[in-house]
């Protein structure tokens, strides 16, 4: 099998485990998909300074259409919560724009490290039974209320994850039910996916040491591939959100996540030093 045939497969893999884990989780499936390109962008030979702002660029394009497929088989179920998507969609939108701003000025071992330590962070929450745990009855009004919602957009486009694996568990902090916690973060994807797509597409423009056919720090072959492969497999995971048990799952992915940030820490150091 050829090398181009390989990467063929890894990225429609990708594409299909990112698609089911966004309509399961609700995790928009960049959790997974960034450090999956970022090794694949590595073994392509893409320079340590942008390979992590390719891998975070080109999937949080991809989040665009599984967002859609995703919220709209949650929606379907009424499992979005649309008068909190009302109020928090201006300040998701916002942090959106400030994470793309951020990311495009640090370096990629630095863009690299904070993933490692974020995706750790996610890795310990999926792991460990902390499910059922709230600190207040229902999702919170006001104007400080504000900060939360700013502070997942722009984690989120920094990553280029969907916001979902922050938007989850802040919400059902909150008393949300975790299926609708799940189907209005997958909405929420789409607030932080169009504008860190455009911002990371004009941050990139004209750099010569990026992949050809990149649009900006957008790899478009990589999006052609991964893209249909999501879109196709994330009602099948929205389906699953509401036919199965979380625990396992969760676990299972916690591992995943584990070992992939344990992963990119240490080449972080190794690329630093």
């Amino acid at each position: 099998m050829t090398d181009i045939a390989i990467l063929i497969i890894a990225m429609l893999a990708t594409g299909i485990v990112g698609g089911v884990l966004a309509g399961l989780l609700g995790v928009g499936g960049g959790i997974v998909i960034v450090p999956v390109l970022e090794l694949v962008l590595e073994l392509l030979g893409v320079p340590p300074d942008y390979r992590m702002h390719m891998a975070v660029a080109t999937s949080l394009a991809v989040i665009i259409p599984t967002s859609i497929s995703s919220a709209r088989a949650h929606h379907i179920r009424g499992a979005v919560d649309i008068n909190l998507a009302k109020r928090w969609a201006p300040f998701i939108a916002l942090g959106a724009i400030i994470g793309v701003l951020i990311a495009s000025q640090v370096s990629g071992p630095t863009l690299t490290a904070v993933f490692g330590i974020f995706a750790l962070l996610v890795a310990a929450k999926m792991i460990l039974p902390f499910d059922q745990k709230t600190i207040t009855p229902e999702v919170p009004k006001g104007a400080a209320i504000a900060m939360i919602p700013t502070s997942i957009g722009t984690i989120s486009s920094m990553m280029g994850i969907g916001g979902g694996t922050l938007t989850v568990v802040t919400l059902t902090l909150m008393g949300e039910t975790i299926h609708r916690a799940v189907g209005t973060s997958a909405l929420f994807g789409l607030l932080i996916s169009i504008p860190g797509t455009i911002g990371f597409i004009v941050s990139g423009w004209g750099n010569e040491q990026l992949l050809p056919g990149s649009l900006g720090f957008v790899n478009m072959a990589g999006f052609a591939m991964i893209a249909p492969a999501t879109v196709l497999a994330a009602p099948l995971g929205a389906r699953l959100a509401h036919a199965l048990s979380r625990r396992r799952l969760s676990q299972l992915f916690g591992l995943f996540l584990l070992i992939f940030a344990t992963r990119m820490l240490l080449q972080s150091i190794s690329e630093r030093f």
